[in-house]
């Protein structure tokens, strides 16, 4: 849900407050340093799996079983690695974590309003088919 032209002047007001306070802070809480971190992690997890491949295909032709579970263990490790990594990455546009603290407490009482709503919605539904 995008913000209101008022929340976006709001936020643009606390940015150029931020940056005039404390510059270099401020670009420290940049998303872009983040996006490149987590970035770099997820492809960091790739060439783990490829490594954790290698092991098992390495364990299977040597048939030791022991090099082909640590193979097979590489390769789920990094793959948890890589989903976790690319699930916390900021999309492009969007803030820092550290950035958005106040953003992200609207969002998550939007999120609870959302349930809100629905919960009520169901409820709503549940008494109307009960009243028939």
């Amino acid at each position: 849900m995008p913000l209101s032209e008022h929340e976006q002047r709001m936020l643009e007001q606390m940015e150029r407050a931020l940056y005039a306070e404390d510059p270099k802070f401020a670009t420290a809480l940049e998303g872009s340093g983040l996006r490149t971190y987590t970035r770099r992690r997820v492809y960091q997890a790739v060439a783990g799996f490829l490594v954790g491949i290698a092991l098992l295909m390495a364990g299977m032709v040597a048939k030791q079983v022991w090099l082909s579970v640590v193979g097979f263990l590489v390769m789920l490790g990094c793959a948890v690695l890589a989903v976790t990594g690319w699930r916390k990455a900021p999309k492009p546009g969007e803030q820092a974590a550290g950035a958005a603290g106040p953003q992200a407490r609207r969002q998550g009482r939007q999120r609870r309003s959302v349930m809100d709503r629905i919960e009520q919605r169901w409820q709503k539904r549940r008494d109307e088919q009960g009243g028939h």
